[in-house]
């Protein structure tokens, strides 16, 4: 028997979820690789005041959580699973904590445009999911 095609909304949240997964994926091993700012470039001062010694457990949380969690998520999308709505839902606000959290210790920037990217992206990837499950039929 065959699927039935995907519909536009599991598009998107795939592709959303493909992007947030490659740049959390690829963010979160280097900083675990350099978490005193080899590979990207953050100053120590930054985590002054946090819970943080260095990046390598925001790095860590980033990959597993937003990278490994995006990839979960786009899977189930892509299997159609039922669940595939609610986890693209929970993935954009797993990033908007994120986001909140990451600003409320480093502060806010937007030189370079990230957090605002990656606030937008976190709203996006959540309206799609809410958009996909209001559209999935009652069981």
């Amino acid at each position: 028997m065959r699927k039935p095609p995907l519909s536009r909304l599991a598009k998107t949240a795939i592709g959303l979820e493909g992007l947030l997964a490659l740049s959390a994926l690829a963010g979160g091993a280097l900083l675990m690789a350099g978490p005193h700012g080899e590979f990207i470039p953050l100053p120590m001062h930054l985590l002054e005041g946090s819970m943080f010694a260095d990046y390598f457990f925001p790095g860590f949380i980033l990959f597993a959580v937003l990278g490994l969690g995006s990839v979960a998520a786009a899977c189930l999308a892509g299997k159609r699973h039922r669940l595939a709505p609610l986890a693209a839902g929970v993935v954009g606000l797993a990033l908007l904590i994120w986001m909140g959290v990451e600003i409320s210790i480093v502060g806010f920037s937007d030189n370079p445009p990230l957090q605002p990217t990656y606030i937008v992206l976190g709203v996006a990837i959540f309206w799609v999911g809410l958009a996909w499950q209001a559209r999935q039929p009652r069981r």
